[in-house]
């Protein structure tokens, strides 16, 4: 990842999807956009402040007090880029700014009908991962997520990835080693859930043991989303990923899509990743 692009609505959700976006940003040493959007009547009228990613680095014991804003790119290696900008629809909005500055990683919170967040209110989140064939990490309200806010540090002890012969899980599955080895988390343990019968279950090509994973394979009969969210419950996970193909996008071209319902209902943070991206640029 050399670009992580993280929308914000400034609310307390947005806060946790922030503290997750500056990580990615921190371990691959590569560039973090924080993007606001308004309408275009209230744009001038904003009086919200972006997250503060030097005070958020300095609680984090990685900057001291009071460094100055070239500390950041000096002392750590990233670039940071705060963006506001004003319009009549968010999803143009952002998917405009992408098609001029491409990311590698989209990280948001997903929306909330009771917060503050107008634009997430508008189901913005879904939407726009379908249109765009990038890599999206969505972080649900009232999670802690997996990198703690306070700190910095990464809980990620086990993680969910549903499995299908379509799309094809190995590209997904190849690429977790090195995002788990980037985070420095461990032990994780990775638990394969294909929800079908053995005779439906596909081939897996599992990375060589050793290092801090451990897989899992296990056959789940009933129904799909129930079963992942099920899987994803019992024990808690901290991520869900998920292997995903649509024509218009990585959610499935078709709303209500498995992967979408996952997303919406998961309670933890979903990494979506579309098989054409991951071939491309694994994440």
């Amino acid at each position: 990842m050399t670009h992580v692009f993280h929308p914000t609505d400034f609310s307390p959700a947005s806060d946790v999807a922030f503290a997750h976006a500056l990580k990615l940003a921190l371990v691959s040493v590569g560039a973090l956009t924080v993007f606001h959007y308004a309408h275009r009547d209230e744009a001038e009228q904003e009086q919200h402040e972006f997250p503060a990613v030097r005070d958020t680095l300095t609680q984090w014991g990685l900057l001291p007090p009071d460094s100055p804003r070239t500390a950041v790119g000096a002392t750590l290696g990233i670039h940071v880029r705060k963006v506001a900008i004003g319009g009549d629809d968010p999803i143009d909005a952002i998917s405009s700014y992408i098609d001029r500055h491409p990311a590698d990683l989209i990280v948001l919170a997903t929306h909330q009908r009771s917060g503050v967040a107008r634009w997430l209110y508008r189901e913005v989140a879904a939407p726009l991962a379908r249109r765009l064939q990038v890599p999206a990490l969505f972080v649900p309200p009232d999670v802690d997520g997996f990198v703690d806010i306070k700190t910095g540090t990464v809980r990620l002890r086990r993680i969910v990835v549903p499995v299908d012969r379509h799309p094809n899980p190995g590209t997904v599955i190849d690429a977790l080693p090195g995002f788990i080895a980037s985070l420095s988390a461990g032990p994780v343990s990775v638990d394969l859930v294909h929800v079908g019968t053995a005779a439906t279950m596909p081939h897996l090509r599992l990375p060589e043991e050793g290092g801090n994973i451990t897989w899992t394979t296990r056959v789940a009969e009933g129904p799909v989303l129930e079963e992942i969210l099920r899987s994803a419950a019992v024990p808690p996970a901290d991520l869900v990923v998920m292997s995903t193909e649509g024509r218009r996008g990585f959610l499935d071209a078709l709303r209500g899509s498995t992967t979408e319902q996952v997303v919406r209902t998961a309670g933890c943070p979903v990494l979506a990743i579309p098989a054409a991206a991951v071939e491309a640029a694994p994440v």
